[in-house]
């Protein structure tokens, strides 16, 4: 076999790894698997993620068998030991059934039920150079004994390669997912090596059930590159030649802000957002910028960053999803002033708050950074959170800001008060954040969205979350929820720069406030009061939301 480090994940989603490596698996849905993502770029610069594993029963007892044999061939048309073939069973009475067969010949025997199977086999070469053979049958119908052969000689180059001439190649996914029957079934393998080569083989598929990608990963002086392709037909691949130019490519960079002062080198890495995928890490100094360039067929992509950690302090990690749209250039800022409260906007997100019949729950990221980005693991002093029933006190949690739970003793009807409140940062760079919302609720039969909403203030600030002493600013007021655009009934803006000891009106005129920012080394703190138009309300305060210099 070569030594390519690679990795290889099964129909059924588990991982048969011929390397070192680093794997993630787990739900595409927050906040379960990004962490785990971002945990794996921190270990190693390659990682990949699947779909959760789909549980195959065992066959029916009784089930007919048939023979399948499976031939293995190299480029030579030899017969070859260095294979790892797996079969994996959708339908009929073969559903249940996994198998990986082995033998030092070059052919295997193996009695299956009869039914619908996805076969795939890698096979290696004694020559490292010469790469890796990826074959792939998705549609496998035994109905009666069958003899396959996989053949090297059948597959075809993968050659993607970015327009930077003196890039080097990190790693290459190549991944089929087909469906049949109501059951989906993936494979993919990952080379670190050059010379990956892949193949369909057997009949067509249905229509539009096969869909295959090759994402490959480049590292180079100007940019880190992602070239990623993703295909839907009755086929597997059988090799894939793309060149793309610069025009091609969407430039996606990572900023790294320093609030803290305290330097450090965090991780950045980016990924597509949808499918089963690989990823690239970089390391990213505070204060810094990671650029990476990636191809707009693959979708939209996952930037992620992860700040420097420290002895005992788990560090944060944030993601966003951007569209990807040649020769445009999409800058993403994490872990930058203004923080405060924000809904999150990606795909799966449940509500901020949810009744569920005599439950009332928060999770809300109460200390989202000035892009709205949210915190895995939020740095804070202390956390409060309370719930008023009717001006009396139901309950109080300390702990995760944003984040409590209340069980209700009365089911009827009434008017509530929640207040989260979080205390972040020391000295200059202490802040306070506090939202206090109410609204009406009773008992419900499902779990039903709280109208919550949330101000976001966007100031364009320094790294180091700063702006200059003695200037006017321009800050975005954006409302998020309920009362966004049309929903809202009444907003108002007031501003502090002594420290919250007096307060300023400040008209939010075309989207934005207006500040005059105070002599260097103060701060900026802002407060907003909202109402909708059912008579929910928000009352908002970011105390020293920013400092000046």
């Amino acid at each position: 076999m070569n030594t390519n480090t690679s990795q290889k994940t099964d129909g059924d989603g588990t991982t048969d790894g011929t390397a070192d490596r680093a794997t993630a698996t787990g739900s595409r849905i927050r906040p379960a698997l990004r962490p785990l993502v971002l945990a794996a770029a921190l270990a190693a610069t390659a990682f990949t993620f699947t779909a959760p594993p789909t549980a195959l029963a065992a066959p029916a007892p009784g089930s007919e068998q048939v023979t399948l044999t499976i031939r293995h061939l190299d480029r030579a048309g030899a017969a070859t030991s260095a294979y790892t073939t797996h079969v994996t069973g959708f339908s009929g009475p073969g559903a249940g059934v996994e198998e990986k067969p082995h033998d030092d010949s070059g052919t295997v025997t193996l009695r299956l039920p009869k039914g619908r199977y996805l076969l795939d086999s890698t096979l290696g070469t004694e020559d490292e150079a010469s790469g890796t053979d990826w074959i792939v049958q998705p549609r496998l119908d035994l109905d009666r004994d069958t003899t396959v052969t996989v053949d090297a000689r059948t597959t075809a180059p993968v050659d993607v390669r970015p327009p930077e001439g003196g890039a080097r190649p990190r790693h290459t996914l190549s991944y089929v997912e087909v469906s049949h029957d109501g059951a989906v079934r993936s494979a993919n393998v990952v080379s670190s090596g050059p010379g990956l080569r892949v193949a369909h083989l057997g009949p067509a598929a249905e229509p539009g059930s096969v869909t295959a990608s090759v994402d490959s990963y480049w590292s180079g002086a100007a940019a880190d590159y992602g070239l990623g392709y993703r295909f839907t037909s009755d086929r597997a691949l059988t090799g894939l030649v793309r060149r793309p130019a610069a025009a091609d490519l969407a430039t996606l960079k990572v900023r790294a802000a320093d609030r803290d002062g305290a330097g450090g080198t965090g991780v950045a890495a980016f990924l597509p957002a949808e499918g089963t995928s690989a990823g690239l890490t970089t390391p990213l100094a505070r204060t810094g910028t990671a650029t990476f360039r990636v191809t707009p067929e693959r979708g939209r992509w996952a930037l992620l960053y992860s700040t420097p950690g420290a002895p005992g302090v788990m560090p944060n990690r944030y993601e966003a999803h951007v569209a990807a749209r040649a020769g445009t250039t999409t800058t993403r800022t994490f872990d930058n002033a203004v923080l405060g409260p924000a809904l999150d906007p990606l795909p799966g997100t449940g509500p901020a708050g949810v009744r569920d019949g005599d439950r009332l729950s928060l999770d809300l990221p109460l200390l989202a950074d000035g892009e709205g980005h949210a915190p895995s693991a939020p740095s804070f002093r202390s956390a409060t959170t309370t719930l008023h029933r009717d001006g009396v006190l139901a309950g109080t949690h300390r702990g995760a800001p944003g984040r409590a739970s209340f069980t209700l003793a009365d089911a009827d009807r009434a008017r509530y008060r929640l207040t989260a409140t979080a205390l972040h940062g020391t000295g200059t760079r202490a802040g306070r954040v506090s939202a206090s919302w109410t609204f009406d609720s009773a008992a419900t039969t499902r779990p039903a969205a709280l109208p919550l909403s949330v101000v976001r203030f966007t100031p364009r600030l320094a790294l180091d979350g700063t702006a200059p002493a003695g200037t006017d600013l321009r800050v975005p007021v954006t409302v998020q929820g309920p009362a966004a655009g049309p929903g809202t009934r009444a907003l108002r803006v007031t501003v502090s720069t002594d420290g919250g000891a007096t307060w300023t009106p400040a008209p939010v005129t075309g989207g934005a406030v207006t500040v005059r920012n105070p002599a260097p080394g103060g701060t900026v703190s802002f407060r907003a009061a909202l109402t909708d138009t059912e008579g929910n309300t928000l009352d908002q305060t970011l105390g020293n939301a920013y400092r000046t210099r």
